[in-house]
């Protein structure tokens, strides 16, 4: 069973985030609090803890919103719906990123994996989630 094992937030762009209990994802918008909110197709980044713990680093260090367990990002494709704890529904909109220049990220850790492992997606349906989270692919 996949869970949300880190939800992670920053005031600024381009810098680690910091984990949080709970929060509010908002339709259209992304995570309440944090600074990618807003419009488009990077509301919310997901990454899997396995591909973390290889880096040796801890959630939220590669500046992603979610960091889930038991999820193979790489096998999934856009469009795919993720459901999160009771209400909120994701939409897989991007994979990776395309890193124009080395970010607060890159800088602290020497790599970013975003680009080959993260994922990014719209949010269909708002609501909360929280640490321990299920997870479900639709």
């Amino acid at each position: 069973m996949a869970r949300v094992v880190s939800i992670n937030i920053s005031a600024k762009k381009g810098v680690k985030k910091t984990p949080v209990p709970s929060a509010k994802l908002v339709a259209g918008t992304g995570i309440d609090g944090d600074a990618h909110a807003g419009g488009g197709k990077r509301q919310v980044s997901l990454l899997a803890v396995e591909d973390i713990e290889k880096t040796g680093l801890a959630a939220g260090d590669y500046a992603e919103n979610i960091t889930a367990e038991g999820v193979d990002f790489s096998e999934l494709r856009l469009g795919t719906r993720i459901k999160i704890g009771a209400e909120v529904m994701l939409e897989i909109s991007r994979f990776g990123k395309e890193c124009h220049t080395r970010c607060a990220v890159y800088n602290d850790v020497g790599d970013c994996i975003m680009p080959k492992k993260g994922v990014f997606a719209e949010v269909i349906r708002g609501g909360s989630i929280s640490f321990g989270d299920d997870i479900v692919l639709i």
